[in-house]
């Protein structure tokens, strides 16, 4: 099994363009975003009325970030609830909150297909599935280094 740092840095080698990072730091968030509101739009037809399909990727998601680092999976779990609450808040919008949310997946994903064209590098997930998991890894151990946190 990769160590985070592997995933991490090989994740980053398709990630050099500063365009494209930057393309990243805002169409990854918002690719998350808009996953959990899309899933928070699918009731489930079990369970206690809080639990959604978007509070069960993130405790999956969890689960597989403290496989790898559980400084790095605390941090997420801060950054998932932050981005629970951003998707909570696209049903402000006049659309529904699956529309709003598919209007942003679709949008932030064209956004990082053409940083990608710019970059002149796939993306890492046509590699390995698993990188679609790490790509907000890989943003958040830019945030631990600048505040001098080890992961």
């Amino acid at each position: 099994m990769k160590t985070a740092d592997q995933w991490l840095d090989q994740y980053g080698q398709s990630h050099q363009n500063p365009l494209n990072k930057k393309i990243h730091w805002v169409c990854i968030p918002l690719i998350v975003m808009s996953l959990l509101g899309l899933l928070m739009s699918i009731p489930l037809p079990f369970g206690p009325a809080w639990l959604d399909p978007a509070i069960v990727l993130i405790a999956l998601a969890l689960l597989y970030y403290a496989t790898l680092s559980p400084r790095l999976a605390l941090g997420m779990l801060v950054v998932s609830a932050g981005l629970y609450l951003g998707a909570a808040s696209l049903a402000v919008l006049p659309l529904p909150l699956w529309a709003s949310s598919l209007v942003v997946f679709v949008l932030a994903w064209v956004a990082q297909f053409i940083g990608h064209q710019i970059e002149g590098k796939k993306p890492s997930f046509l590699e390995d599935i698993q990188f679609l998991l790490i790509g907000p890894l890989w943003l958040l151990r830019f945030v631990y280094r600048r505040v001098g946190l080890s992961y």
